[in-house]
C-alpha cells in the first residue's frame, strides 16, 4: 500500500458523507436511512443504537429538521463508523444485497403458489393456523436482514427446538458427555418410534427419544422454573433479544395428548437411558415446554444466523454457543434434521436444517446466513410443503449454497457472496472506467473503500489522466479536492493529466480556482 500523509486525507466520516451525499452539501435523513437499508442493515439493529439515537437528537439541531450537513452527519455516524463503513464499502458477506433480496422475493412468490399439504391438527393450537400463512426471513452473519410475507406471526418451534437444546447441552457438558447418552446416526425410522440403537441409546438428538434424553441433561438438579428460564435465556441471546415467547395453551395440549412421548419416556427409563436420579415425568414436562416456545420468522432467522456465525449472534456480537456445540449441531441437522426426508434434503439442498410440525424450517448456510421458512401446511412426512419447495427446488437451484456446489468443474450458479479473482486488476479497471464515464458516485464508493485512487494502468495512466482527457470536470474536482491525488503524475509518454487534452486544461483551471489547480497548471508549464 502506498504511504500517504494521514493529515491530508479525509476521515472515514467525511468519505461516508461524500458517498451518501453524492455531491450535495447536505444529506436528507431519509436518504441516509434508505441507503442504509439498501446495505441490509435495519435502523433497529442493536449495533446502530447509538447512531440512531444521535440522529434523532441531531435532527433537532438541523436548520430544517430533516437534513444533515457534514458536521452533523459526522456527529451521528462517528460512534458506529466501522460498521457503517463496512456496509457502504460493500464488505458484508452479501455485498449487493438488494439484487439478492429481489431473487429471494421471486422464490418466495413462486413457492407461495403451492396449495397442497395439511395443517397439523393433533392439537387445536396448531389446527387454528390458516393454510395461507407463508413467510421467509433471513439474517446474514453480518446482520443483514430481509423478510417477506407473514414474518411477524408467532408460532411454536416444536421440533425446531431440538437442535437448539442439543447445542445448549453440548455447550454446557461437552460432546463426550452428551454422546455417552445419545447416538449420532440417522435411525432410518419414524421420528417417534420406540426404538434404540445397539447400545440401547436413542439414535440421535433429532428424534423424539434422543430429544427427551437431551432434555434431561440440561441443568440437572435444578427446579423446573430455573431450567426453563435457563433455556429461554439462551434462545433469546441467540435471537439477539428479539421475540421469543411461550404458548401455555400449546404446552397443556401437548401434555394432554402426549401418550406416545410418555410411552417413549417409560421405555427410556426401563433401558436406563437417563442420567441417574432423573425424574422422567418432570423431563417430559420440560420437553413439552420447550416444544411450546414461540418465535417469529424474524427472530428465528437470527437464531439460525447465530449457528451460521459459529455461535456468535450477528446483531449483538455476543458469543452464545461454543464452536464445538455449533459444529456438532450443524452436523446432526445435516444428517438427521428433516424427519424421514433427511437424506433427500441432504442430497438436494446440502445444508443443515430442522423442521417442525408447526410448519417451520430452520435452515443454516454456514458462514453466510440463517433462514426461517414458515408455512403451516405439511406434507406426509411432516415438513412444510412451501418450505421444502423454497429450499429444494428454488434456493439451491439459483444460488450455489449446496455444500458441494463449489467443487471444481461444476456448472456455475449465482454466488451472492463477495467475488474472488484478481482484485487488483479489477480495481484498476473499475477505477479507470468510472473516471472514463464520469461516474462520480462509483468513485466516491471506491474512495470510501480505501481504494488507491492513484492506481495506474499498463500505460501508467491514472484516473486523473482519464478524467482530464474526457473533460469530466466533476471527476477531476473530486479526485483533486476530496481524494488529494497527485495533480501532476506522468504516464509512460511523460504526459501529465492536463497535457492529455489541450482543450480541457483551461476549463479545468477556470472551474477549480484552487491552489491545487494552480499547482497543476504550474506543473504543465
Amino acid at each position: 500500500a502506498k504511504s500517504l500523509n494521514p493529515g491530508i486525507l479525509p476521515s472515514l466520516e467525511d468519505l461516508l458523507f461524500y458517498t451518501v451525499a453524492e455531491g450535495q452539501d447536505t444529506i436528507p435523513a431519509h436518504k441516509f436511512l434508505t441507503a442504509l437499508k439498501g446495505t441490509g442493515l435495519l435502523t433497529g439493529d442493536p449495533r446502530l443504537k447509538e447512531c440512531m439515537d444521535t440522529l434523532k437528537e441531531t435532527l433537532k439541531e438541523s436548520a430544517d429538521g430533516v437534513t444533515l450537513d457534514r458536521h452533523l452527519f459526522k456527529k451521528c455516524v462517528q460512534s458506529n463508523i466501522v460498521l457503517l463503513t463496512q456496509a457502504f464499502r460493500k464488505k458484508f458477506v452479501i455485498p449487493d444485497f438488494l439484487p439478492f433480496t429481489s431473487h429471494i422475493d421471486e422464490l418466495y412468490e413462486s413457492a407461495g403458489k403451492l396449495t397442497g399439504g395439511q395443517v397439523a391438527d393433533y392439537i387445536p393450537q396448531l389446527a387454528k393456523f390458516s393454510p395461507d400463512l407463508w413467510g421467509v426471513s433471513l439474517c446474514t452473519v453480518d446482520g443483514q436482514r430481509h423478510t417477506v410475507g407473514d414474518t411477524k406471526v408467532p408460532f411454536c418451534l416444536q421440533s425446531c427446538v431440538k437442535p437448539l437444546k442439543y447445542a445448549v447441552a453440548v455447550h454446557d457438558h461437552g460432546t463426550e458427555y452428551v454422546h455417552s447418552f445419545i447416538g449420532k446416526e440417522p435411525s432410518g425410522l419414524r421420528f417417534n418410534k420406540l426404538f434404540l440403537n445397539e447400545d440401547d441409546q436413542p439414535h440421535n438428538p433429532m428424534v423424539n427419544a434422543g430429544a427427551i434424553v437431551c432434555t434431561s441433561l440440561i441443568k440437572q438438579g435444578a427446579g423446573q422454573a430455573e431450567k426453563f428460564d435457563y433455556v429461554m435465556n439462551f434462545l433469546k441471546q441467540m435471537a439477539g433479544n428479539e421475540y421469543v415467547g411461550f404458548s401455555n395453551a400449546t404446552f397443556q395440549s401437548e401434555r394432554e395428548s402426549g401418550d406416545r412421548n410418555f410411552a417413549i419416556g417409560y421405555y427410556l427409563k426401563e433401558k436406563k437411558c437417563f442420567p441417574e436420579g432423573t425424574d422422567m415425568t418432570s423431563v417430559l414436562d420440560f420437553y413439552f415446554q420447550l416444544c411450546s416456545i414461540e418465535v417469529t420468522c424474524e427472530s428465528a432467522s437470527v437464531m439460525a444466523a447465530t449457528l451460521a456465525n459459529g455461535g456468535i449472534c450477528p446483531i449483538t456480537g455476543e458469543r452464545v454457543l461454543s464452536p464445538e456445540a455449533v459444529r456438532n449441531t450443524l452436523s446432526l441437522m445435516h444428517s438427521c434434521g428433516m424427519y424421514d426426508f433427511s437424506g433427500q434434503f441432504a442430497f438436494h439442498v446440502g445444508l443443515p436444517a430442522k423442521s417442525g410440525v408447526a410448519g417451520g424450517i430452520l435452515l443454516v448456510v454456514p458462514n453466510v446466513m440463517g433462514i426461517m421458512c414458515w408455512s403451516p401446511p405439511l406434507d406426509k412426512l411432516g415438513n412444510s410443503v412451501r418450505g421444502i419447495q423454497f429450499c429444494t427446488v428454488h434456493l439451491v437451484e439459483l444460488f450455489n449454497f449446496h455444500n458441494y456446489d463449489n467443487l471444481r468443474h461444476f456448472a456455475k450458479k449465482y454466488d451472492p457472496r463477495r467475488e474472488g479473482g484478481d482484485q487488483r486488476v479489477k480495481s484498476v479497471i473499475n477505477l479507470l472506467f468510472a473516471a472514463y464515464t464520469g461516474d462520480v458516485s462509483a468513485l466516491r464508493r471506491f474512495a470510501l473503500s480505501s481504494v488507491d485512487m492513484e492506481q495506474r494502468d499498463y500505460d501508467s495512466r491514472t484516473a486523473l489522466h482519464v478524467a482530464a482527457a474526457e473533460g469530466h470536470i466533476e471527476v477531476v474536482r473530486f479526485l483533486l479536492e476530496a481524494c488529494k491525488v497527485n495533480p501532476a503524475p506522468r504516464d509512460r509518454y511523460v504526459l501529465k493529466p492536463l497535457q492529455v487534452n489541450v482543450f480541457t486544461w483551461l476549463n479545468l483551471y477556470a472551474v477549480l480556482h484552487r491552489p491545487v489547480a494552480i499547482t497543476t497548471i504550474s506543473a504543465y508549464k
